[in-house]
């Protein structure tokens, strides 16, 4: 049976001049068009934006745990209220059962309703919540767009691709048919993710370097399977510092963003589509290695 992976935003459906689930259109047909070795489905993918019902709750997320969902791929993009006190009870329950979790946002405070995730979102600081508790860390990296505050690391600009360094030894999450995957999207202002006290389970597998201040920072957390208090056995997760790595945009700037995207786009992945082949890589290894049964 394919594995079957909702990818989700916290953005409402009416946002159309926002990230919502229609601007990761190439996310969604590349998972499609995954295949195994006989040929068949690898994935079965639905993609949506959270509609919440008359009380505020999600009836997907609310109810998570009943669905029929391997994995979910969440893209918090709000910068409060993207998630109901319900909708984090059906996640965490979710996960509980052993799914599989790609939790990611971006600078700032966006995404900070998954603070309420206990063991999904305390590996993202925010500004103002659950923040780096190295003080050094807690000040701005991206200096050209003022109205964007820490954590905010310039890896470069949409458009243009990022060097990663992957942990030593490597994580299978970046291993290639070709070696170690070297490239992903870069973005002018990713958020901040790192691996809390306590939790020899969980790695940082890669990391990058800001063109701006030439600072290491920390672009993927990987958290394998664990058992909670309880003796329930908790999926996998991974806490991705951008969602930039998988939008459209950042994967072709002729897709279109926002109005009130302010940065001008580099031209490197337009000039070479070929270099995507390592973010490609990426998705499906983080298809493979989140589902419960891998």
């Amino acid at each position: 049976m394919p594995i079957k992976i909702l990818l989700q935003t916290t953005l409402l459906p009416t946002d159309l001049d926002d990230w919502t689930i229609r601007r990761f259109s190439l996310l969604q047909a590349y998972l499609s068009s995954l295949t195994d070795e006989s040929g068949a489905p690898l994935v079965a993918v639905t993609g949506r934006d959270r509609n919440p019902d008359e009380n505020g709750n999600d009836p997907i997320l609310s109810t998570l745990d009943s669905q029929d969902v391997d994995e979910l791929w969440l893209f918090a993009l709000d910068v409060g209220g993207g998630l109901s006190r319900q909708d984090c009870e059906g996640i965490t329950r979710f996960h509980q059962q052993g799914g599989g979790i790609l939790a990611t946002r971006d600078h700032q405070d966006m995404g900070i309703s998954m603070c309420p995730l206990s063991t999904i979102g305390q590996f993202h600081h925010f500004h103002t919540q659950q923040a780096n508790p190295d003080p050094d860390r807690c000040c701005r990296d991206d200096t050209d767009t003022m109205t964007i505050d820490w954590p905010n690391y310039h890896s470069g600009s949409n458009g243009d691709y990022q060097t990663i360094t992957a942990a030593v030894p490597s994580h299978p999450l970046l291993q290639g048919p070709d070696g170690l995957i070297q490239r992903f999207p870069a973005h002018p202002h990713e958020g901040g993710v790192s691996v809390p006290k306590g939790m020899p389970h969980a790695q940082v597998i890669a990391t990058g370097k800001s063109q701006i201040t030439e600072r290491d920072f920390n672009l993927v957390v990987a958290a394998d399977r664990s058992q909670d208090k309880a003796g329930q056995t908790l999926g996998r997760v991974v806490a991705q510092s951008t969602f930039h790595h998988f939008v459209d945009y950042n994967w072709d700037i002729e897709r279109g963003c926002p109005s009130f995207v302010e940065e001008p786009p580099g031209q490197a992945i337009k000039n070479n589509p070929d270099g995507l082949k390592d973010i490609q890589t990426y998705v499906r290894n983080l298809a493979l290695w989140l589902a419960p049964t891998h």
